[in-house]
């Protein structure tokens, strides 16, 4: 008789306002990382690695590229007869009149779903980190501890926590301690320990408190804001488990940007072989892409570029998806260009993040001066053909299809935005 196993339920959330145009028609955890992935594949595949087979993905928000991304599961082995990948969209009925309204409510929403599997735990799991874990520890500690709910934290520096939940732990144990205080987002932080959001409960525990906080909410069903404090509030055995490893937050243009540098250099913070990365190399046929063609005159310093890339130009220190060309005289630095991006012959682009199927026209310069090492990132949506000749400058905000009569004649000035 098969033994029921963790649970996992991941979060895979909508967009963000913070990643602009590159979660215009995508959910954040499918937006794309590291020359080949998507950022939901870190989850995907320490859940793989840690052995749980049962998985259910919550998706609100445009969840078409997700839902092609996942497939059938099994490019993370999710395939068989006690495992599995669920996607499941929110839904209305004549009991519920809502869409998800929150994290802890898609959850609550689902709790038939999750009843029917009698997991032992159940992990619950944001879709846009990205790190490398085994969630077994985790849940062996939160097993000894008895805990009814154990949180994952990493420490930060402290003029750096008020972005995050926030915990003071107990001390003595190195693997971690019952929660002393949490916050969210504090504008003065009492603690160091800044929340993954990855959370381990006891499944009867959280069958309660999603009940409760239906019953008692003003209006928000977050985990983070309301389940772990109201759970501390009620004297629940809260822990937190320390993290020690790398993190990488992709919340933000500039935080998504610097994850993907992290992927590069001679020791890169990032290693996703080493890590076990898994994708779906069935989606945009990235497993039928010719191998990386370097021509003569182009070359590849401090960069990644997958299969289906054609360099011609110089690219350095930047990241290049599957279709990508760079054009003979073109030149790339500090950038991730996403699938089908062509910078023609004479054009820069550097410290951009440009989304798929984008043309940078002859001769054009986006992003920072070539003096200017340090300048703003500048993002650039889909579907785009940036005129030749044209000047776009650093921390710019280019919206998706922009038509081609509504580029400014004279470029567009340092923190522009067209759209």
């Amino acid at each position: 008789m098969h033994r029921p196993s963790t649970l996992a339920m991941i979060l895979a959330g909508g967009r963000v306002d913070e990643l602009g145009v590159l979660t215009h028609y995508r959910p954040k955890s499918a937006v794309p990382f590291g020359g080949f992935a998507r950022v939901i594949d870190f989850p995907l595949s320490n859940l793989l690695h840690s052995r749980i087979e049962r998985i259910a993905i919550l998706s609100q928000y445009r969840s078409y590229s997700l839902i092609n991304h996942i497939g059938t599961g099994s490019a993370w082995d999710m395939i068989g007869r006690h495992r599995g990948i669920s996607i499941l969209p929110p839904f209305k009925d004549y009991e519920n009149p809502h869409w998800y309204r929150g994290s802890a409510d898609a959850v609550y929403q689902n709790l038939d779903f999750v009843r029917y599997y009698k997991p032992p735990e159940i992990l619950v799991l944001s879709g846009d980190h990205v790190y490398h874990m085994d969630y077994r520890r985790m849940i062996r500690y939160h097993q000894r501890q008895q805990a009814d709910l154990t949180a994952a934290f990493i420490q930060v520096p402290l003029e750096e926590a008020s972005r995050f939940g926030v915990a003071e732990i107990e001390s003595g144990d190195e693997e971690g301690g019952r929660l002393l205080s949490y916050e969210e987002k504090p504008a003065e932080p009492r603690g160091q320990w800044a929340s993954l959001t990855v959370l381990c409960f006891k499944p009867q525990v959280l069958y309660d408190v999603l009940a409760l906080n239906q019953e008692q909410s003003n209006g928000s069903y977050e985990f983070g804001r309301d389940i772990i404090p109201m759970m501390m509030d009620k004297g629940y055995r809260v822990y937190g488990y320390k993290f020690g490893g790398y993190w990488g937050y992709t919340r933000t243009i500039d935080e998504y940007w610097q994850t993907s540098m992290d992927l590069l250099g001679p020791q890169p913070k990032i290693d996703m072989e080493k890590w076990g990365l898994r994708t779906n190399l069935e989606h945009r046929d990235i497993r039928d892409c010719q191998p990386l063609n370097v021509g003569e005159q182009g070359s590849l310093d401090n960069s990644m570029a997958y299969n289906g890339v054609t360099v011609e130009g110089r690219v350095s220190n930047s990241i290049l998806f599957p279709g990508v060309r760079i054009e003979p005289g073109a030149e790339v630095r500090d950038s991730v260009l996403f699938f089908n991006t062509v910078v023609r012959a004479g054009a820069r682009v550097s410290r951009v993040v440009c989304d798929v199927n984008t043309i940078f026209g002859a001769g054009s310069r986006t992003g920072a001066r070539e003096s200017d090492a340090q300048g703003a990132i500048s993002v650039i949506g889909w579907n785009n053909r940036v005129p030749a000749g044209m000047v776009i400058g650093s921390g710019c905000t280019v919206y998706p299809r922009i038509s081609s009569d509504a580029w400014p004649e004279n470029g567009l000035e340092d923190g522009g935005v067209l759209q």
